[in-house]
Protein backbone atom coordinates (compact mmCIF):
# COMPACT_ATOMS: atom_id res chain seq x y z
CA UNK A 1 0.00 0.00 0.00
CA UNK A 2 1.16 3.26 -0.94
CA UNK A 3 0.25 6.43 1.12
CA UNK A 4 0.79 10.08 -0.22
CA UNK A 5 0.52 13.44 1.49
CA UNK A 6 -1.58 15.81 -0.22
CA UNK A 7 -2.19 19.30 0.47
CA UNK A 8 -4.50 21.72 -1.07
CA UNK A 9 -4.35 25.51 -0.56
CA UNK A 10 -7.14 26.83 1.32
CA UNK A 11 -7.89 30.15 3.37
CA UNK A 12 -10.41 30.23 6.12
CA UNK A 13 -12.37 33.39 6.87
CA UNK A 14 -14.70 33.85 9.51
CA UNK A 15 -15.92 30.11 8.96
CA UNK A 16 -15.62 30.72 5.42
CA UNK A 17 -13.40 28.39 3.68
CA UNK A 18 -11.89 30.15 -0.16
CA UNK A 19 -9.80 27.34 -2.27
CA UNK A 20 -9.16 26.95 -5.93
CA UNK A 21 -12.64 27.10 -7.17
CA UNK A 22 -13.26 30.49 -5.61
CA UNK A 23 -10.23 31.63 -6.63
CA UNK A 24 -10.96 30.22 -10.00
CA UNK A 25 -14.16 32.64 -10.02
CA UNK A 26 -12.55 35.86 -8.81
CA UNK A 27 -10.19 35.56 -12.64
CA UNK A 28 -13.01 34.79 -14.19
CA UNK A 29 -15.08 37.77 -13.28
CA UNK A 30 -11.67 39.60 -13.87
CA UNK A 31 -11.23 38.10 -17.24
CA UNK A 32 -14.71 38.20 -18.52
CA UNK A 33 -16.12 41.39 -16.75
CA UNK A 34 -19.37 39.79 -16.41
CA UNK A 35 -21.02 37.55 -13.51
CA UNK A 36 -22.95 35.97 -15.83
CA UNK A 37 -20.14 35.18 -18.72
CA UNK A 38 -17.90 33.93 -15.76
CA UNK A 39 -20.68 31.65 -14.78
CA UNK A 40 -20.69 30.40 -18.56
CA UNK A 41 -16.83 30.26 -18.51
CA UNK A 42 -16.65 28.34 -15.55
CA UNK A 43 -20.17 25.67 -16.17
CA UNK A 44 -21.71 26.85 -12.92
CA UNK A 45 -25.12 28.44 -12.94
CA UNK A 46 -25.24 32.14 -12.27
CA UNK A 47 -27.46 31.68 -9.33
CA UNK A 48 -24.96 29.56 -7.68
CA UNK A 49 -21.59 31.64 -8.48
CA UNK A 50 -23.92 34.96 -7.29
CA UNK A 51 -24.63 33.14 -4.24
CA UNK A 52 -21.15 32.18 -3.16
CA UNK A 53 -20.19 35.97 -3.68
CA UNK A 54 -22.54 36.69 -1.20
CA UNK A 55 -21.33 33.93 0.95
CA UNK A 56 -17.66 35.69 0.73
CA UNK A 57 -18.47 38.95 1.19
CA UNK A 58 -19.82 38.38 4.63
CA UNK A 59 -17.06 37.49 5.53
CA UNK A 60 -14.46 39.35 3.93
CA UNK A 61 -16.21 42.69 2.94
CA UNK A 62 -17.48 43.26 -0.76
CA UNK A 63 -15.02 42.05 -3.61
CA UNK A 64 -17.01 42.75 -7.01
CA UNK A 65 -18.38 46.32 -8.05
CA UNK A 66 -21.34 46.47 -10.74
CA UNK A 67 -20.27 48.85 -13.31
CA UNK A 68 -23.31 50.29 -15.12
CA UNK A 69 -23.74 51.84 -18.12
CA UNK A 70 -20.79 53.39 -20.47
CA UNK A 71 -19.48 52.79 -24.00
CA UNK A 72 -19.23 49.02 -22.78
CA UNK A 73 -22.57 48.60 -21.48
CA UNK A 74 -21.48 48.06 -17.57
CA UNK A 75 -20.03 45.08 -16.30
CA UNK A 76 -18.26 43.72 -12.66
CA UNK A 77 -14.87 44.08 -11.48
CA UNK A 78 -13.01 42.66 -8.45
CA UNK A 79 -12.54 45.34 -6.20
CA UNK A 80 -8.78 45.55 -3.70
CA UNK A 81 -10.48 43.39 -1.56
CA UNK A 82 -10.74 40.46 -3.73
CA UNK A 83 -7.29 41.35 -5.30
CA UNK A 84 -6.02 40.98 -1.86
CA UNK A 85 -7.45 37.82 -1.38
CA UNK A 86 -6.41 36.19 -4.39
CA UNK A 87 -2.65 37.37 -3.57
CA UNK A 88 -3.14 36.05 0.03
CA UNK A 89 -3.89 32.51 -1.56
CA UNK A 90 -1.08 32.78 -4.06
CA UNK A 91 1.26 33.27 -1.20
CA UNK A 92 0.24 30.49 0.97
CA UNK A 93 0.10 28.14 -2.08
CA UNK A 94 3.31 28.92 -2.26
CA UNK A 95 4.54 28.36 1.13
CA UNK A 96 2.91 25.08 0.51
CA UNK A 97 5.51 24.19 -2.39
CA UNK A 98 7.94 22.49 -0.42
CA UNK A 99 10.07 22.10 -3.41
CA UNK A 100 10.29 25.71 -3.82
CA UNK A 101 13.37 27.30 -2.01
CA UNK A 102 12.65 30.97 -0.24
CA UNK A 103 15.56 33.26 -1.03
CA UNK A 104 16.18 36.60 0.53
CA UNK A 105 16.96 39.81 -1.12
CA UNK A 106 19.42 42.01 0.53
CA UNK A 107 19.95 45.88 0.49
CA UNK A 108 21.78 48.37 2.65
CA UNK A 109 20.85 51.75 3.46
CA UNK A 110 20.60 54.76 6.31
CA UNK A 111 17.99 55.15 9.03
CA UNK A 112 16.31 57.91 8.89
CA UNK A 113 12.82 59.14 10.56
CA UNK A 114 11.89 56.11 13.50
CA UNK A 115 8.59 55.29 14.81
CA UNK A 116 8.66 52.81 17.31
CA UNK A 117 9.86 49.89 15.76
CA UNK A 118 9.75 50.86 12.53
CA UNK A 119 12.34 53.11 10.58
CA UNK A 120 12.38 54.22 6.85
CA UNK A 121 16.00 53.50 5.96
CA UNK A 122 17.22 55.57 2.37
CA UNK A 123 18.64 52.28 0.23
CA UNK A 124 19.42 51.82 -3.81
CA UNK A 125 16.08 51.22 -4.73
CA UNK A 126 14.44 54.14 -2.55
CA UNK A 127 13.15 54.52 0.74
CA UNK A 128 12.10 51.03 2.75
CA UNK A 129 9.60 50.91 5.68
CA UNK A 130 11.32 48.21 7.76
CA UNK A 131 11.52 46.84 11.62
CA UNK A 132 15.21 48.12 12.52
CA UNK A 133 16.97 47.70 15.83
CA UNK A 134 17.04 50.43 18.43
CA UNK A 135 19.85 52.87 17.82
CA UNK A 136 20.67 51.82 14.71
CA UNK A 137 22.16 54.43 11.66
CA UNK A 138 22.96 52.33 9.19
CA UNK A 139 21.18 48.81 8.34
CA UNK A 140 20.77 46.03 6.12
CA UNK A 141 17.45 45.01 4.86
CA UNK A 142 16.48 41.40 4.01
CA UNK A 143 13.17 40.91 2.29
CA UNK A 144 12.09 37.15 1.97
CA UNK A 145 10.65 36.05 -1.63
CA UNK A 146 7.60 34.47 -0.12
CA UNK A 147 6.37 37.81 0.97
CA UNK A 148 7.14 40.06 -2.04
CA UNK A 149 3.91 40.84 -3.97
CA UNK A 150 3.41 41.12 -7.31
CA UNK A 151 1.18 43.52 -9.21
CA UNK A 152 0.01 45.23 -12.85
CA UNK A 153 1.19 48.66 -12.22
CA UNK A 154 -2.44 50.22 -13.28
CA UNK A 155 -3.61 47.42 -10.18
CA UNK A 156 -1.13 48.53 -7.55
CA UNK A 157 -2.74 49.35 -4.12
CA UNK A 158 -2.26 53.16 -2.79
CA UNK A 159 0.01 52.32 0.22
CA UNK A 160 -2.13 54.26 2.48
CA UNK A 161 -4.67 51.79 2.04
CA UNK A 162 -3.28 48.52 2.34
CA UNK A 163 -0.62 46.92 4.92
CA UNK A 164 1.62 46.66 1.65
CA UNK A 165 3.49 49.94 2.88
CA UNK A 166 7.00 49.00 0.42
CA UNK A 167 5.85 49.61 -2.82
CA UNK A 168 8.37 49.87 -6.24
CA UNK A 169 7.97 50.07 -9.92
CA UNK A 170 10.87 47.89 -12.52
CA UNK A 171 11.14 45.06 -14.81
CA UNK A 172 11.18 41.77 -14.65
CA UNK A 173 14.63 40.84 -15.33
CA UNK A 174 14.10 37.02 -14.95
CA UNK A 175 11.78 34.03 -14.44
CA UNK A 176 12.78 30.60 -13.34
CA UNK A 177 9.69 28.55 -13.78
CA UNK A 178 8.85 25.45 -11.85
CA UNK A 179 5.81 23.13 -11.94
CA UNK A 180 3.23 25.21 -9.45
CA UNK A 181 5.46 28.41 -8.71
CA UNK A 182 7.86 30.73 -10.39
CA UNK A 183 10.83 32.56 -9.11
CA UNK A 184 11.09 36.12 -10.66
CA UNK A 185 13.74 38.49 -10.77
CA UNK A 186 12.75 42.12 -11.05
CA UNK A 187 15.50 44.95 -11.43
CA UNK A 188 14.56 47.79 -9.06
CA UNK A 189 17.54 50.40 -10.33
CA UNK A 190 21.27 50.27 -11.71
CA UNK A 191 22.76 47.36 -9.71
CA UNK A 192 19.35 46.46 -7.48
CA UNK A 193 16.83 43.28 -7.79
CA UNK A 194 14.04 41.80 -5.58
CA UNK A 195 13.46 37.81 -5.70
CA UNK A 196 9.44 37.30 -5.75
CA UNK A 197 8.30 33.49 -5.53
CA UNK A 198 4.57 33.43 -6.74
CA UNK A 199 2.48 30.45 -8.03
CA UNK A 200 2.07 29.69 -11.94
CA UNK A 201 -1.41 30.46 -12.40
CA UNK A 202 0.18 34.44 -10.83
CA UNK A 203 2.87 34.48 -12.92
CA UNK A 204 0.02 33.61 -16.39
CA UNK A 205 -2.57 35.86 -14.66
CA UNK A 206 0.57 38.45 -14.92
CA UNK A 207 1.59 37.63 -17.84
CA UNK A 208 4.60 37.54 -16.88
CA UNK A 209 7.95 37.97 -19.49
CA UNK A 210 11.17 39.87 -19.40
CA UNK A 211 11.05 43.69 -19.75
CA UNK A 212 7.48 43.60 -18.18
CA UNK A 213 7.15 46.86 -16.02
CA UNK A 214 5.69 45.51 -13.00
CA UNK A 215 4.72 46.65 -9.28
CA UNK A 216 6.81 45.08 -6.31
CA UNK A 217 5.22 45.31 -2.87
CA UNK A 218 5.80 43.93 0.51
CA UNK A 219 4.71 44.96 3.85
CA UNK A 220 7.16 46.73 6.39
CA UNK A 221 7.36 43.48 8.72
CA UNK A 222 8.58 41.65 6.12
CA UNK A 223 11.91 43.71 5.71
CA UNK A 224 13.71 42.91 8.47
CA UNK A 225 16.79 44.78 9.02
CA UNK A 226 20.19 44.47 11.10
CA UNK A 227 22.62 47.18 12.30
CA UNK A 228 25.72 47.42 9.90
CA UNK A 229 27.55 50.00 12.20
CA UNK A 230 31.11 50.53 11.99
CA UNK A 231 34.01 50.07 14.62
CA UNK A 232 34.15 53.69 16.11
CA UNK A 233 37.79 52.99 16.20
CA UNK A 234 38.09 52.16 13.04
Amino acid sequence: MTIEKEYSTKLSVDGITIDQRDIEMLDAIDQYGSMHKAADALGRSYARLQNRVVEIEDAVGTITERQRGGSGGGGTKLTQTARELRQQFDRHEAELDGVAQVTESVFTGTVRDRSGELATVDTDIGSVLALVPDGATEAQITVRSDAVVLTDPDEAPQTDGTSLRNQFTGTVDGIEPGDAVVRVSVQLGADSTIQALITKASSDRLALEPERTITVSFKATAARAISIESDPLE
